[in-house]
């Protein structure tokens, strides 16, 4: 320990183009990094869905190009600034270093055939040492009440984030937002649906 600081850590988050993920990573950069900890930020590619360089059509990923700029359109005597398609992965990676300029932050994309992203997600969080994961949950409130309902030793209807919750070595957080300022319900192998205030 240098200077009472303690190790860093190294903390994945699962990227993806969705809200959930979003939260995650919002939830990440605000409550769960500290300064000398490094920031994983992991997608697992399905090779047969998607193209070798997937562009992120999400509106929220965005960004309005430079106004005048030559490829403007004018529609109905208004002029629309391009909007220009932005690569969800480094657009996270950019938030991240902004919001944390002293933090490490690294990309990884795994190419994957199988449809087994859960056990590829375990596998990498063991190969690079991770001592937390964070997934965004998206959960409906029967299931937060009920908790999900399978035969024994079944992995059907189990979705990622409860697969790596039970099944990580290292610490695994699935987060879910409930509004604006409402807070996150975090859910870990030993707390289910902890309200965080924030």
């Amino acid at each position: 320990m240098e200077g009472g600081k303690p190790p860093g850590r190294k903390i994945m988050v699962v990227a993806e183009p969705t809200r959930e993920s979003a939260a995650a990573l919002q939830y990440t950069l605000s409550h769960a990094i500290l300064e000398q900890d490094e920031l994983i930020l992991m997608h697992i590619e399905n090779s047969g869905a998607y193209p070798n360089v997937w562009k992120n059509t999400f509106s929220f990923l965005k960004r309005p190009g430079l106004v005048g700029a030559a490829t403007s359109s004018v529609v109905s005597g208004v002029v629309e600034a391009p909007v220009q398609e932005v690569d969800f992965l480094e657009e996270m990676k950019r938030i991240s270093e902004l919001a944390q300029p002293k933090v490490r932050v690294q990309t990884e994309r795994v190419q994957m055939e199988a449809k087994d992203k859960a056990n590829a997600l375990l596998v990498k969080s063991k190969v690079l040492g991770v001592d937390v994961v964070v997934v965004g949950q998206k959960r409906s409130i029967s299931t937060a009440i009920l908790g999900v309902r399978r035969p024994a030793g079944s992995l059907k209807g189990v979705d990622t984030a409860d697969y790596l919750i039970e099944n990580c070595k290292c610490t695994c957080v699935g987060v879910q937002k409930k509004g604006q300022s409402a807070g996150y319900l975090l859910n870990t192998k030993t707390h289910k649906n902890f309200w965080l205030l924030a």
